[in-house]
């Protein structure tokens, strides 16, 4: 079984920094896409920002040029560096890792931390 753990959800005021990192933890032979997925209150759910196994990166039009995915594979985390951080901001981010485990693929949800940004 593979868990999801992530951190470092907080209030902040607009235009200030936060850091978001999620980490895979149980029987995992490789990650391939790890994503950030954000939910607000009372809309849908959207993608944040995407890292293939490889490094590249993709970001949602909202995000771009404020916020940096990375990956750590030694240590089957992710991170989500926000920057410049707006009141639209404000949603439970939730990390999301496509994960092979022997021989099957299996999409894996962290649990959400959540980010209020508020002045």
């Amino acid at each position: 079984q593979v868990q999801l753990v992530e951190s470092g959800g907080a209030l902040v005021q607009p235009g200030g920094s936060l850091r978001l990192a999620c980490a895979a933890s149980g029987n995992i032979f490789r990650i391939h896409d790890m994503n950030w997925i954000r939910q607000a209150p009372g809309k849908q759910r959207e993608l944040v920002a995407s890292i293939t196994d490889d490094g590249r990166a993709n970001y949602g039009d909202a995000v771009r040029g404020r916020f940096t995915i990375s990956r750590d594979n030694a240590k089957n985390a992710a991170y989500l560096q926000m920057n410049d951080l707006k009141v639209d901001d404000t949603a439970v981010y939730y990390c999301n890792f496509v994960i092979l485990t022997g021989l099957a693929f299996h999409d894996v949800w962290g649990q959400g931390t959540e980010v209020t940004v508020s002045s």
